[in-house]
């Protein structure tokens, strides 16, 4: 009786607990942290979606390169093929031609030969003839190694590119993921808390009146800066939506540069510069690994493509990892 009386009390008293939990109001204070916490995860679900596409946008580099490798290959392989087979028939030939003389020893040949004199000329020439076809068969020998070397490398392409071809898939899944999942995110807040997530993401409206540039710069900036509010989309290049390298590369190709679709790559495609001389147009460099690229338009701030949340957007130079720039051209 006594554990039963017990037992009935913790139910009690749980029960007034819990009703009195039920009672207290809700505050404001309460619902801040849910939406900080979604914006952090917003913002990572974004970012690690971005770094993944620009690993695409790598990989995709090296696949075309591996393929004109691989055409090379095959096209070298191709010339070795016709050379093996000259060799393989002045081999023949010489086999053939040395048969067909086999019908009279060399003794019976200088028996019944008017002219030994004459015949051991010939004997002479013969061995000359043996020492070409060593040297035919040698060199049958040294082209079928070549033709094994260029068929081990075509093959190993074509296995790196099957490789690469299934890490592009992989990528894709990944940037699909990410982004679907940063979209229910924000899908279950209300309306109002989403417009505030995506408007605290760093990233200004502000626009500049006007960026002191000239030359290839002011037309690659005129590009970028006429974008400012156009959509992000993972992968896109224009005419209306953008990823990062995608801007940065339709703006400077405005100039008459030419800039690889990747962030990491266009980190390699012009002098290094230091954060203390930037000039309007140099492309600055965000994270590490490298994964995001924007444009710096002067007075510490960029024009980049941001996010899905945010698209195409001015921002300050040191709103994200800085790592740092180059000026292209």
């Amino acid at each position: 009786m006594a554990h039963t009386r017990k037992r009935a009390g913790a139910t009690v008293l749980g029960l007034t607990a819990i009703a009195a939990i039920s009672f207290v109001p809700a505050t404001p204070a309460q619902a801040d942290p849910d939406i900080k916490d979604v914006k952090v995860r917003v913002d990572r679900l974004y970012h690690e979606a971005e770094a993944a596409q620009e690993r695409l946008h790598d990989a995709r580099l090296d696949l075309a390169d591996l393929r004109r490798d691989l055409a090379g290959l095959r096209a070298d392989q191709e010339r070795q093929d016709e050379r093996l087979d000259a060799v393989r028939d002045q081999v023949s030939g010489a086999v053939v031609r040395q048969l067909e003389g086999e019908g009279i020893s060399t003794v019976g040949q200088i028996v019944v030969s008017e002219d030994p004199g004459s015949f051991l000329d010939t004997l002479s020439t013969m061995s000359s003839f043996n020492d070409l076809q060593s040297s035919l068969l040698s060199d049958y020998d040294t082209e079928l190694e070549a033709l094994a070397i260029r068929q081990e490398a075509t093959d190993a392409r074509a296995d790196e590119i099957a490789e690469l071809t299934e890490q592009l898939s992989t990528e894709k899944d990944t940037v699909d993921d990410k982004l679907a999942e940063a979209k229910e995110l924000l899908a279950d807040l209300e309306a109002e808390e989403r417009e505030r997530v995506l408007a605290s993401r760093g990233s200004s409206t502000r626009v500049p009146a006007s960026v002191p540039a000239s030359g290839r710069a002011a037309a690659a900036i005129q590009y970028a800066m006429a974008q400012v509010g156009d959509a992000y989309v993972y992968g896109a290049m224009g005419e209306n939506a953008f990823d990062c390298s995608g801007l940065t590369m339709r703006a400077w190709a405005q100039a008459g540069v030419s800039l690889p679709h990747s962030s990491s790559a266009q980190f390699g495609s012009g002098p290094r510069i230091a954060a203390s001389d930037l000039q309007p147009g140099d492309l600055v460099f965000y994270y590490s690994p490298i994964s995001h690229v924007g444009m710096y338009i002067g007075n510490g701030m960029i024009v980049h493509a941001a996010n899905p949340g945010t698209g195409v957007a001015v921002a300050g130079l040191h709103s994200m990892p800085y790592v740092g720039a180059v000026r292209p051209g």
